[in-house]
């Protein structure tokens, strides 16, 4: 099969098989986009002639550009041109898979950045309790912090998604749901939100089952929310890095230093495997670390 084929086809089958996201998909495109002109270029623009040789040649060509790339960024490119070759062979499109013997280089494991729960106060307050836009600013970071939502799940909420108002159903990767609780504080913030501005926000645009609607009705993007955020860290004076993630790290972390179960953590992360929320332990680790050797008179 002619590569450009293949490759709409793998394209095809993690967007709809494996439902994967559209920022997702799009980066496995520009990834592989990259390695089909390379191929191009050697002349090669089928399947049959991809060898394991040929592979290994692309990696270290990238691997050795300068200035050189960084380890998530060739992790990425090589899971793209693997994840393509296992579904050709997978499929009998191609008669074996020549990146099995392909290796991600290995990545410096960097710890989460968290907020003290100090600092998560002043982020939550920052938005004005009287400006209606400052009201759904203040809903979407309450539920955020309250339920380690990504950006992306809570952008993409309706507001049936509010089962009962103490419960809130996400869909995160590949469109997996979970459920979640939502603490008090959330709820009156977007009780708030639901009552006294998103009536107002809807009029101003077409219909929209979401929850979080822009200034002119529209439904809130992954941007938009984005520079809530940064808004907010701003006003709040927060001079530790904000970034739309720092919000569920917080939310993980303050719940480990609570005393809540790694399993449980993991759970209401919508993680598929323990292994990638016990990066989080480590924070609490080195937390306790840090709390022993200052107060401890003999520590030192």
């Amino acid at each position: 099969m002619k590569l450009d084929r293949a490759v709409d086809a793998y394209l095809r089958h993690v967007t709809i098989e494996r439902g994967l996201s559209d920022h997702t998909v799009a980066a496995y495109r520009r990834d592989l986009a990259g390695y089909l002109d390379w191929l191009g270029a050697r002349g090669i623009a089928d399947t049959a002639d991809v060898t394991p040789a040929i592979v290994a040649e692309f990696a270290a060509e990238r691997a050795s550009v300068d200035p050189p790339p960084a380890a998530s960024s060739l992790a990425r490119l090589q899971s793209s041109v693997r994840g393509l070759h296992r579904f050709l062979a997978r499929e009998g499109i191609a008669d074996a898979d020549p990146s099995q013997r392909l290796r991600p280089p290995k990545q410096a494991r960097r710890l989460p950045k968290a907020l003290t729960v100090e600092q998560v106060e002043r982020l939550l307050a920052a938005p004005s309790a009287e400006d209606p836009i400052g009201i759904r600013d203040r809903a979407l970071l309450e539920l955020l912090y309250a339920t380690g939502a990504r950006v992306s799940e809570a952008v993409q909420l309706d507001v049936d998604d509010l089962a009962t108002g103490e419960i809130l159903r996400l869909r995160g990767k590949g469109d997996k749901e979970r459920i979640v609780p939502v603490g008090s504080f959330a709820r009156a913030a977007v009780d708030a939100y639901l009552t006294r501005v998103r009536p107002d926000l809807a009029t101003r645009g077409k219909a929209s089952p979401k929850l979080f609607l822009g200034a002119r009705g529209a439904p809130l993007s992954r941007q938009s929310a984005w520079l809530v955020i940064q808004a907010a860290a701003e006003k709040a004076q927060l001079t530790a890095h904000v970034s739309p993630h720092t919000l569920r790290h917080s939310f993980a972390t303050h719940l480990l230093q609570g005393g809540a179960d790694v399993r449980v953590v993991q759970e209401l992360l919508g993680h598929s495997s323990v292994a990638t929320t016990q990066i989080y332990t480590h924070v609490t680790v080195d937390t306790l670390r840090d709390v022993y050797v200052t107060s401890h008179p003999r520590a030192r």
